[in-house]
């Protein structure tokens, strides 16, 4: 890991990961980080295993796992994390 006044930034596996700070947080009301993945259903069902809670809208038709179908064909499903971001994995 390195930081300086700005950022921290990971390296893992190849990935970089730069992490900017904030003086005042407040969540955004949309998606600020997703995860694409090969098996959505296997994913979902893994994290909520572990306590994860999938976000539930009522202006889209989601299934009981808290999947949505875009009209592309792409599956999205919503959680947040423990500030109140909004993160999502998908997969088409």
């Amino acid at each position: 890991m390195a930081k300086d006044r700005f950022a921290l930034v990971f390296a893992s596996g190849g990935t970089t990961i730069r992490v900017v700070k904030v003086g005042r947080f407040q969540a955004a009301g949309f998606t600020i980080l997703g995860w694409r993945v090969k098996d959505i259903r296997a994913s979902v069902a893994a994290l909520a295993e572990r306590g994860v809670v999938f976000e539930r809208y009522p202006w889209m038709r989601q299934d009981e796992s808290g999947i949505w179908i875009a009209p592309g064909g792409t599956r999205v499903a919503w959680f947040k994390d423990p500030d109140g971001n909004v993160l999502s994995l998908s997969t088409r």
